[in-house]
């Protein structure tokens, strides 16, 4: 996501200076540092990877931001105003599951914000095209919608990204293939096929129609 689009949708779920913010598989948290010194707010990022959330923490500074190392499902106790889950719904295979833990996750009237890469699930040949595929478990928009409505909770806003998405693939698809030797001295030759591959495979699946991206909020009533 860009810095604006980020913003947008931390304005679009009512993030502000004593606003509870839960970060879900938040990495080394640069949205949610961002958001926190853009509008302020009390925030947690959570993520499975111990050193994802030691780079967070010392990149976070003096911002008042705190970290904790777990694996989602199951969500941190105590409840939020908001629950933030950033370009990381793909990898959940069973959504419903998710949603279901997010609600009580919520005070009444909480917002849950995030990102959704929307598409029927991938084809036999597809994945198999596609490295790590069992991590790109793409869903249709009205089953995202269902789900979250059969957990309590209420799509109020949503926008589609997939231009700025398809351009941000290509520039990433452009950067590793010109650094293409720096990189797979670093990784492996394999490794760089396989990000160039996947990369490739987003913009051509972006520009044809078969994946679009959104950003969405919904509410628990």
């Amino acid at each position: 996501m860009t810095a604006g689009e980020i913003r947008a949708l931390g304005m679009r779920a009512s993030i502000g200076p004593g606003v509870s913010v839960l970060d879900l598989c938040c990495g080394i948290a640069a949205p949610g540092r961002f958001l926190t010194r853009e509008l302020g707010c009390d925030y947690l990022g959570v993520d499975a990877s111990a050193g994802a959330v030691a780079i967070a923490r010392d990149r976070a500074g003096e911002l008042p931001c705190r970290f904790a190392v777990a694996q989602i499902p199951p969500l941190p106790a105590g409840r939020f105003d908001v629950v933030l889950l950033l370009e990381t719904m793909l990898a959940f295979a069973d959504k419903d599951a998710l949603v279901r833990e997010i609600f009580p996750a919520l005070r009444p009237g909480g917002r849950f914000a995030f990102t959704l890469e929307e598409g029927a699930p991938l084809t036999a040949a597809e994945r198999a095209a596609m490295p790590d595929a069992d991590t790109v478990r793409l869903t249709p928009l009205d089953e995202m919608t269902a789900a979250l409505e059969r957990a309590g909770l209420v799509v109020t806003w949503q926008e589609d990204h997939s231009r700025a998405h398809r351009a941000t693939a290509q520039a990433l698809a452009d950067a590793f293939a010109a650094e293409a030797e720096d990189i797979a001295a670093k990784v492996g030759r394999r490794a760089l096929d396989e990000l160039l591959a996947a990369h490739r495979l987003w913009v051509e699946w972006l520009d044809e129609g078969r994946v679009r991206k959104f950003a969405l909020v919904a509410e628990r009533a």
